[in-house]
């Protein structure tokens, strides 16, 4: 299987330890189903990265399930946090919004459906810590435009849409100097209620 996932590795760094450059994200012990789902979601279109599509042109579903597999399985260190450039003002607004939400504008917590240690929920919703400021801007902002998306209702895309740029901001640079915990790991399957119906995590 390592020689399969050679051409994934190339990109997302040996074990899908995550690539060198900020933007390919690591695979590395996330959820299962939830790295499987991504690879639908790239194979099928709903995800719009032309490189990844490619590599998975044709490939069945079986195949799909067994690379997601072969990463959830792998756990190793993550590195240090970068040292962050963002003003303590902007961090503190990014803390809240992850861990608290913004009722006013009926935003949930990030931590809401992540998990309070931001771990992510067993079997599908990834963990967000360890992942780097440039991806989080990009993945964000692709819910906020509709160039990544996910089964109806898409629940991601609705909380995206209510932050505005600058929340965005605030959020990436606080979740990306944070440093990851030596137990991460997604919470328990039905540990945590969602705050809204997710169509990406039906039947899960």
């Amino acid at each position: 299987m390592r020689a399969r996932v050679a051409a994934c590795t190339a990109c997302h760094g040996e074990q899908g330890r995550a690539g060198p450059d900020g933007y390919y994200p690591r695979l590395a012990g996330k959820p299962r189903d939830y790295l499987y789902h991504q690879l639908q979601n790239f194979r099928d279109g709903r995800r719009q990265y032309a490189p990844m599509a490619h590599l998975l042109r044709n490939l069945p579903d079986e195949y799909l399930r067994d690379i997601a597999a072969y990463f959830a399985d792998q756990h190793v260190d993550y590195p240090a946090p970068s040292r962050s450039d963002a003003s303590p003002a902007m961090l503190e607004r990014g803390r809240v919004l992850t861990t608290a939400g913004d009722p006013s504008r009926a935003v949930p917590a990030c931590a809401a459906c992540h998990g309070a240690a931001l771990g992510g929920l067993a079997p599908a919703i990834p963990g967000l810590l360890g992942l780097p400021r440039d991806y989080l801007l990009a993945q964000i902002g692709s819910w906020r435009s509709g160039t990544r998306r996910a089964a109806e209702p898409d629940c991601m895309a609705h909380v995206a849409r209510q932050l505005d740029p600058a929340d965005v901001a605030a959020v990436a640079a606080w979740l990306s100097s944070q440093p990851v915990p030596s137990n991460y790991q997604p919470a328990p399957a039905g540990s945590i209620s969602l705050p809204t119906t997710c169509g990406s995590q039906a039947g899960e």
